[in-house]
């Protein structure tokens, strides 16, 4: 069976099922990798290390997130145009996508290692552990063109039809990222800077297993002569917006969250979100994977007007990204303390901190799988004002100002609740429009 006879002939929930399950691996492995660094460096570092490390996150999800923004962007138009049957176009899509995301990451890249020192201030550090954040950062900058062409390359070939090798590349990655990491930290002694590198290479042995997609002759997928268009290229960022604000949003979210605890707490509470926000790093991946999953199917879709169908997919989404919001809350509730051992926490004020912070912070995944759905299915269908909207109110409109009031009025534990109220609100505000606009969906997508 052919990519466009699976799509439009399979049964909803079995096709939904068939991207789904790869695509949910393939984030979880994605945060893996974020996670094992956290893991093997507070383990075989110190907690200083760890929050040295967590400062310098943010880099990795800008870096995610300029790969998300062109990557998303360009597979929709991709996938779109092949339900339109214009396999041509849709070649030219990805070759534009990749030189773009060179272009511009390269800009960005050499911007951020001439201030790479102030970078790492304003991210959090202080002098204690600057140091950390350095060593890390300044490898993560070194090879940032990699993370964006594996990840680009993993969403497209999961547009072509192909997500199991799409996941396998990032099985690959993962399970190099695990065995380097043991062996440059605890066999070498490279501390934070064999986390970085470990990344890098099993990123790049990631890249190579990717690219086994292009030997098919079977697929769409191919690099072609090409030029850029300034038209293509203006509607792949416009369409891909709503996914570099999910992820470049997180960043600064980790940024104004250290900032906050720095101010209200000091180096208790960066620590204390060190360990939280690995573990969020790892189930806000999920959803992101509900999300990419759901983006091929309702973009193929939308481009071959089969409305009806469309919207049952939509439908699914929204109940597993409920109900994997649901068990998310649980297993925070439940499992705080399993988190805090897995880190080797020592100091108890700061393992007391981080257990109400768990509970507390876990709080907004009642309300984000939802709302991501939504971001998605919107973007998806080229929709990029609602998408956008979604994700700004989330990310930005209510969070930060949150950050800042909620610790004010009620003290530093509220900082925990900044997400959470954030989550909250978008969600109630989108219920309230669609509640008010029963037929705008239908609209939009015809």
């Amino acid at each position: 069976m052919t990519t466009t006879e699976k799509l439009q002939t399979m049964k909803p929930s079995r096709l939904f099922l068939s991207y789904l399950i790869p695509s949910l691996l393939g984030m979880m492995l994605m945060a893996v990798n974020i996670l094992i660094d956290g893991l093997f460096v507070s383990h075989g570092v110190g907690e200083r290390a760890l929050a040295g490390v967590n400062v310098a996150v943010p880099v990795y999800s800008i870096l995610l997130s300029i790969s998300l923004w062109i990557g998303m962007g360009g597979a929709t138009m991709y996938s779109i145009a092949l339900g339109r049957g214009e396999q041509k176009r849709a070649q030219s899509i990805f070759s534009q996508a990749i030189v773009t995301a060179v272009l511009l990451t390269s800009v960005i890249i050499i911007f951020s290692l001439i201030f790479e020192k102030q970078m790492a201030y304003f991210f959090g550090a202080t002098d204690e552990i600057y140091p950390f954040v350095r060593d890390y950062l300044h490898v993560i900058l070194v090879a940032g063109l990699i993370y964006i062409l594996e990840n680009i390359l993993s969403i497209f070939i999961r547009n072509d039809g192909n997500p199991v090798l799409a996941t396998a590349g990032l099985v690959v990655n993962s399970i190099l990222n695990i065995i380097l990491n043991y062996i440059f930290i605890f066999q070498f002694g490279w501390g934070v800077k064999g986390a970085a590198w470990a990344t890098v290479i099993a990123t790049i042995i990631g890249t190579l297993v990717l690219l086994l997609h292009f030997r098919k002759p079977t697929n769409h997928l191919k690099f072609i002569t090409w030029r850029l268009e300034w038209a293509t290229v203006k509607s792949m960022l416009l369409i891909g917006l709503p996914s570099f604000i999910v992820e470049g949003s997180a960043a600064i979210m980790i940024v104004a969250t250290n900032m906050s605890f720095k101010h209200f707490t000091g180096e208790l509470g960066i620590t204390a979100f060190a360990v939280v926000n690995y573990v969020h790093a790892v189930f806000i991946m999920i959803f992101i994977g509900v999300g990419a999953a759901l983006q091929p199917i309702t973009s193929y879709h939308h481009g071959a007007k089969l409305f009806d169908r469309l919207q049952t997919f939509v439908k699914i989404a929204v109940w597993t990204g409920f109900g994997i919001g649901l068990l998310s809350f649980l297993v925070g509730s439940l499992a705080s303390d399993v988190f805090i051992d897995l880190f080797a926490i020592q100091n108890e004020e700061v393992a007391a901190f981080t257990r109400k912070g768990i509970v507390l912070f876990f709080i907004g995944y009642l309300f984000l799988g939802v709302n991501m759905v939504y971001a998605e299915f919107y973007q998806s269908i080229e929709q990029i004002r609602f998408a956008t909207l979604i994700i700004l109110s989330r990310s930005l409109v209510f969070l930060l100002p949150s950050l800042w009031i909620l610790p004010t009025l009620f003290g530093p534990d509220a900082i925990w609740l900044a997400f959470p109220v954030a989550e909250g609100i978008t969600l109630l505000l989108l219920i309230v429009f669609k509640t008010y606009h029963k037929h705008r969906d239908q609209s939009l997508i015809s």
